[in-house]
């Protein structure tokens, strides 16, 4: 079997995504915590080298063939979970300043000894790990309004998930969805919703991968965000707008 750093390269390549050595060895370092860590905390179900490249560090990292990073300056991952996938994100582009947001806080311990062994507190930008919920820090001053995207990969109805997400982002900022299966019904139930949140749909690409339908859903905020929004914790996967 060829080394896992070739294996990723090869693997990221073939989807048109440049890897260094130094990036390949920090993925690989990613995985062996990650499985490590799953032994005594659920982190992912899925925990095959192979499936953990495509399904979670790929699958991360595809939206760089359909949005220019290079034109981001910060970006924040709501729900990040085990750190998809702001964490491939961050790796492959190490200028970009990161905040990772999650609800609880043993992921948020994983993330922050994923980021002492990967060395991503040595590069040039910052990356911040947050435990909290998005709809208090969507309200706080030092988040609202900062960030030049937000990407989530969080498993909830679009609705709930832009009032979750939409509240960080600057005007022209975009929020980045990520999807499976089947998303119009979807899209078409969110439009007030958007509306209400000053934001528009801009664009939808799919993809698949291995096989699985992928979506990625980009939404733009328009105008300022009324101050009724977000509404406190809780609120809005119970009364989604």
């Amino acid at each position: 079997m060829k080394k896992r750093q070739d294996y990723i390269k090869e693997k990221f390549e073939k989807a048109q995504i440049r890897v260094t050595d130094r990036q390949a060895e920090q993925l690989e370092g990613y995985y062996e915590l990650l499985v490590e860590t799953n032994k005594v905390m659920n982190l992912t179900a899925v925990t095959e080298f192979e499936e953990v490249v495509t399904r979670h560090f790929l699958d991360s990292a595809l939206v760089t063939n359909y949005y220019d990073f290079s034109s981001v300056r910060n970006f924040i991952d709501v729900g990040t979970g085990a750190g998809f996938p702001g964490i491939p994100i961050r790796i492959l582009y190490p200028q970009l300043s990161v905040t990772l947001l999650d609800s609880l806080g043993k992921r948020i311990s994983f993330l922050a000894r994923v980021v002492d062994n990967l060395g991503l507190k040595e590069e040039t930008a910052d990356i911040e790990l947050i435990h909290g919920r998005a709809e208090d820090f969507g309200r706080n001053p030092d988040y609202r309004g900062r960030y030049d995207l937000c990407l989530s990969r969080a498993v909830a109805n679009l609705s709930v998930l832009s009032e979750y997400c939409t509240p960080f982002l600057k005007i022209g900022g975009r929020f980045i969805s990520y999807k499976s299966g089947e998303i119009e019904e979807e899209l078409e139930a969110a439009k007030p919703a958007l509306k209400k949140l000053g934001c528009k749909t801009k664009a939808v690409e799919k993809f698949f991968l291995d096989g699985a339908g992928r979506s990625l859903i980009f939404i733009e905020r328009m105008e300022t965000l009324s101050g009724k929004y977000p509404r406190k914790a809780g609120v809005p996967a119970k009364q989604p707008l």
